[in-house]
């Protein structure tokens, strides 16, 4: 299993726990390229920080649709399935 490792604001972490985003934007630059191009990925871990408790979840990734436009801004559209596990999260802060 392939896995994609991404950090998220709170917002867009609250909203994918809460089935409510089923896509993840990348740019397309140089980085995003070498990373999401070739070998597809089976699942997407986010994080909301770098803490060794921060929230986590591990998503299912159902397809990767390129040349998206977001603001003018050709990107990748990671589609996203059905959330698999989730970690130290209690929820959308209020």
């Amino acid at each position: 299993m392939r896995t994609l490792h991404l950090t998220l604001y709170r917002r867009w972490f609250d909203e994918i726990a809460a089935g409510t985003k089923r896509e993840e934007y990348r740019a397309m630059t140089p980085h995003w390229i070498d990373r999401l191009e070739g070998p597809g990925y089976d699942v997407a871990e986010f994080r909301n920080g770098y803490a060794a408790a921060a929230p986590w979840m591990r998503v299912e990734i159902v397809g990767l649709r390129r040349h998206v436009k977001i603001e003018g801004v050709d990107c990748y559209a990671i589609q996203l399935g059905r959330v698999m596990e989730i970690k130290n999260y209690s929820g959308p802060k209020q």
